[in-house]
């Protein structure tokens, strides 16, 4: 025994002498790329294995490694990483020397952004506030999410789902609201050149096609002269020359969900040649009720490298899709009533019912909008490179509605419902058709009867009218939207010297906006009287349009019957930008102006005769432009600060121009005003990334078109109508900060966060008139078009929560499985301008309704596992739940009505309490001692007419309750 153990400590002792001295060393120095200067806190692993080593002040590093040969992984957050291989003979030191990394702040996976056209900001260099998303989580966390939603934990981001329906989901920024922030697309400006909006169900597939997505708060690095009041949300998708390879996936979700997707890449081929496509198709019953979908996407790339100074990319995408949607948002009160249990039934949806057995909803949105674009990229020599795009948009559709009247109720009507709440469709064919019906009449003795439709002629005719009448009808028609969009931007890159670099360029569009109503469904009647259009009187139309996408996008729309209204909206735009950048070791500093001209030119084939000057008008040519600057001063490898300061006059939208649905030019037309400044601050560590923003933005002369109800009797009465009211001279102020950063104390685990605070404000009183919902002008008696003032001043902006925050974390459990979770926090969220609710200085004092404040938590699980010859392939496995604790919580209001305080209550004669808003409050929401609702005491009123704190008029969406979706990918 004696002599084994001696036997047994010479064995060790060699070992370890054997291991010491199989010791090798690797050694190096890390820098950065643009600023050459060294990079502290380095990871710098030795693959495969827990050995490793952090740089030093110098950027220096050292690691002691048994092994002889293989690979060292450097990796730092905000950069990409690097492998090296070494070789190290035992005992001896091996020198990497200098290891360059390049900044991966954007996080552009696989990208290459070679034009000078996209303005993507760069780390520590642009000097704007920015956060970019990565394809991989965009992939991973959206799901069956709206596409703005990815960008939910973003600061001073508010995206909710509004109606509901697929692909109606908006986005706020700092307050601002989608028509504000400009939506880029590969350097493309892609909002509506009439009004600036968005509409993501035309962009449902464009999740599936992002290499990354970049958001820009504030006036933004974009050279255009674009509507970037509240931020700029960049989105760069494949190319044509990705790496070889492909995926098929296939996504399933809650409510019946399912997509499927194929995508393959050629890869740039020996010839130069390259090409990228993908598929897919998705549809679904949707989380609220009667908001069934079904969507396509498609996107080919092709790309060629002519020689190394030419190469060209041509690129063409479209999204054909129909959705049903809610676009009238319940009241609370709605949501209570077809609830059970004393909670709201949030699904619940007014604009749906059933026809035959069969689900039929009078608000379907359909719309095919292909983007055509071509990329040429000429580097001219060493310095100066010509970037150029030129592109195309053919949109056709539109949406669906409800007009006309069953003895004076509206589609929307309650008279018209079941006791579940949905629309009695076939009580409105019966009554088209002339069946007799029983039916409260919408005016009038308020009690059931029996009525029977009376012909006009011989036959059943329907029409806008929503008088209490035998003969109308209701009618299911389109308002079609569609255009033709044509434009091209070109920009040259100038490398001055090794500091200044110089872009000039210019920018160039046409548009084309159709707008036209027609019939979908006459549920039963012979025809539609339609009296609209002066050069065709008392015409009657009997051809039914089918409300769906069609496939060809550059069919004519010329030859449909058309009612109500029939005219296009034309812009032009012209307009030229450049900018100077200074760049030097640690500063960075640029300058850039832009001027535009748009010209704005009405053709209205049903409201003017053929020979009047109005019929088609000249173009009304506006001219506006910006200038902004900034600077970014890094005082060393962790902190730096940066500055910027911008100036708009911006044209206003083609409502503002031509104004009440008319040919004449608005006499107060003018250019709003925007001035915005930002300052802002950042940490950059080995382990620890944050940012710190404060901005101010002013803008004045604002005119605006919001939802609205509308008494078109001017006798505040009710039931009021759908409608708009368009709001001029509007200024807002909004302030804030915000902040958010990364932290990685372990390679297996991140941590995010992000918190901002907002105080947004309107600064002054308003002008409003009102258009019903077929974009007729509401005028007074006398036939004047009725105006009123709207007392704004000092209130909080609402429909966006002006304090955010939220914190998630992503921990590798065990190789290639993962898991995530994040909780979000919304608060001051103030409810939209409501204009029928401050018509008055006292409903000013009241201020805006603030709604509750919500917290939602999110949860996902990740597993990937690598397949066939020699791994490279992969399996994903995906699962996310979002609200996750199934939380109930109203995400917007339309309305701002406020309950009764006590004082009121108590106050209160039995006629109806007297609100905020200085106006009487329906009697039949809450009163004491006569009537048809009687509650005895304030804390009865309470519990029927108040839900959390709001009161139960108001008209609001309820956000998602807790939903699910997995998908399984492979990868080749």
């Amino acid at each position: 025994m004696k002599n084994f153990k001696g036997n047994l400590f010479s064995i060790l002792l060699l070992m370890m002498t054997s291991i010491v001295f199989s010791q090798g060393k690797i050694r190096g120095t890390v820098v950065d790329n643009e600023l050459k200067g060294s990079l502290p806190g380095v990871n710098v692993v030795v693959k495969g294995s827990s050995t490793g080593a952090s740089t030093d002040i110098d950027g220096k590093f050292i690691v002691t490694t048994t092994q002889t040969t293989g690979q060292v992984v450097v990796s730092f957050i905000g950069y990409k990483s690097m492998t090296v291989n070494f070789s190290v003979k035992n005992g001896e030191t091996v020198d990497l020397g200098t290891i360059t990394l390049t900044a991966d702040s954007n996080e552009l996976d696989e990208v290459v952004v070679r034009s000078s056209v996209i303005d993507v900001a760069k780390d520590r260099k642009t000097p704007v506030a920015v956060s970019t998303i990565r394809a991989s989580e965009i992939q991973q966390k959206l799901g069956n999410l709206e596409f703005p939603e990815i960008l939910a934990n973003t600061p001073s981001v508010y995206a909710t789902k509004s109606g509901g329906g697929f692909g109606d989901s908006r986005i706020n920024i700092r307050g601002f609201a989608q028509e504000n922030i400009a939506v880029m697309i590969n350097g493309v400006p892609v909002n509506d050149m009439e009004n600036s909006r968005v509409f993501w169900s035309n962009w449902a597939g464009l999740s599936d096609v992002t290499s990354a997505m970049q958001v820009q708060r504030g006036l933004g690095s974009s050279k255009l002269a674009i509507s970037s009041v509240g931020g700029t949300i960049n989105i760069i998708t494949r190319t044509a020359d990705m790496k070889e390879g492909g995926q098929i996936s296939v996504g399933l979700a809650n409510d019946d969900y399912l997509k499927t997707q194929a995508s393959y890449s050629t890869g740039k081929m020996k010839n130069g040649l390259s090409a990228s496509v993908l598929f897919s198709q998705t549809r679904g019953e949707g989380y609220v009720d009667g908001t069934g979908f079904e969507a396509g996407n498609y996107f080919v790339a092709l790309g060629y490298e002519i020689n190394k100074k030419h190469d060209v990319q041509l690129t063409f995408t479209g999204a054909p899709q129909f959705h049903d949607q809610r676009s009238n948002a319940p009241t609370i009160n709605q949501y209570l009533k077809y609830g059970t249990g004393g909670e709201p039934n949030i699904k619940y949806n007014s604009d749906w019912g059933y026809l035959n057995g069969e689900e039929y909803s009078f608000r379907t949105n359909y719309y095919h909008k292909p983007v055509a674009s071509l990329n040429w990229d000429w580097k001219i020599n060493e310095t100066t490179k010509l970037s150029t795009v030129l592109y195309g948009s053919w949109g056709r559709g539109g949406g669906t509605n409800g007009t006309g009247a069953l003895r004076g109720n509206r589609f929307f009507s309650d008279n018209l419902r079941k006791p579940d709440g949905t629309i009695n469709v076939d009580l409105i064919q019966a009554w088209n058709s002339g069946q007799q019906v029983t039916v409260i009449p919408g005016t009038g003795a308020q009690v059931p009867g029996s009525y029977t439709r009376a012909q006009i002629g011989g036959l059943y005719q329907n029409s806008s009218s929503s008088s209490n009448n035998a003969t109308n009808g209701i009618t299911q028609i389109s308002s079609i939207n569609s255009h033709n969009w044509y434009g091209g931007v070109m920009n040259l890159n100038k490398k001055l010297s090794q500091e200044l670099t110089l872009d000039f360029g210019i920018d160039a569009r046409t548009y084309r906006g159709i707008h036209f109503q027609n019939v979908n469904d006459l549920l039963g009647a012979d025809g539609y009287a339609d009296n609209t259009d002066v050069n065709n009187p008392g015409r009657f139309v009997n051809f039914e349009y089918a409300a769906e996408p069609n496939g060809n996008p550059f069919y004519n729309t010329d030859y449909q019957q058309k009612i109500n209204y029939n005219n296009d909206g034309v812009v032009s735009w012209y307009g030229a930008f450049t900018q100077l950048e200074y760049s030097r070791k640690n500063l960075t500093a640029y300058i850039q102006g832009a001027i535009s001209q748009q010209g704005f030119k009405r053709e209205d084939y049903f409201k003017y005769l053929t020979t009047d000057p109005l019929y088609s008008t000249d173009f009304e040519n506006i001219l506006g432009g910006n200038v902004k600057g900034g600077v970014n001063y890094n005082i060393n490898k962790n902190h730096n600060v940066f500055a910027n300061a911008g100036y708009y006059s911006k044209q206003p939208f083609f409502n503002a121009v031509y104004i009440n649905n008319a040919s004449v030019v608005n006499e107060n037309l003018t250019n709003e005003k925007i001035l915005g400044f930002e300052a802002g601050y950042g940490f950059r560590s080995s382990k620890f990334n944050a940012n710190l923003n404060f901005y101010r933005t002013s803008w004045k002369d604002r005119f605006l078109r919001i939802t609205a109800n509308i008494d078109e009797d001017l006798n505040n009465a009710t039931p009021t109508i759908p409608g708009s009211a368009f709001l001029s001279g509007i200024e807002q102020v909004h302030t804030g900060f915000e902040l958010d950063f990364t932290y990685k104390p372990m390679r297996i685990l991140t941590i995010n966060g992000m918190a901002s605070m907002g105080n947004w404000k309107y600064g002054s009183d308003v002008t409003a008139n009102y258009q019903d919902e077929n974009s007729q002008v509401i005028t007074n008696p006398s036939g004047e078009v009725f105006t009123e003032t709207l007392y704004l001043d000092g209130l909080k902006v609402g429909d966006a929560a002006q304090t955010t925050a939220s914190i998630g974390a992503s921990l590798e459990v065990v190789r290639n499985v993962k898991i995530d979770g994040n909780y979000r926090y919304i608060d001051n969220l103030y409810a939209s301008i409501s204009p029928e609710n401050f018509r008055t200085e006292a409903a000013n004092k009241a201020g805006s309704l603030e709604l509750p404040s919500y917290g939602l938590m999110d949860a996902g699980f990740s597993y990937k596992m690598m397949v066939g010859k020699d791994n490279t392939n992969s399996v994903n496995f995906r699962l996310n739940i979002n609200n996750v604790l199934d939380k109930t919580y109203i995400a917007e209001s339309r309305t701002n009505q406020f309950a009764a305080t006590q004082a009121e209550f108590d106050g209160n004669t039995g006629n109806g309490l007297i609100n905020p808003s200085g106006s009487q409050t329906s009697s039949s929401n809450f009163l004491k001692g006569n009537g048809p609702t009687q509650y005895a005491t304030y804390q009865d009123y309470q519990n029927r007419g108040v839900y959390d704190g709001v009161d139960t008029r108001n008209q609001v969406f309820f956000g998602f309750g807790r939903t699910w979706n997995f998908t399984l990918s492979y990868n080749f």
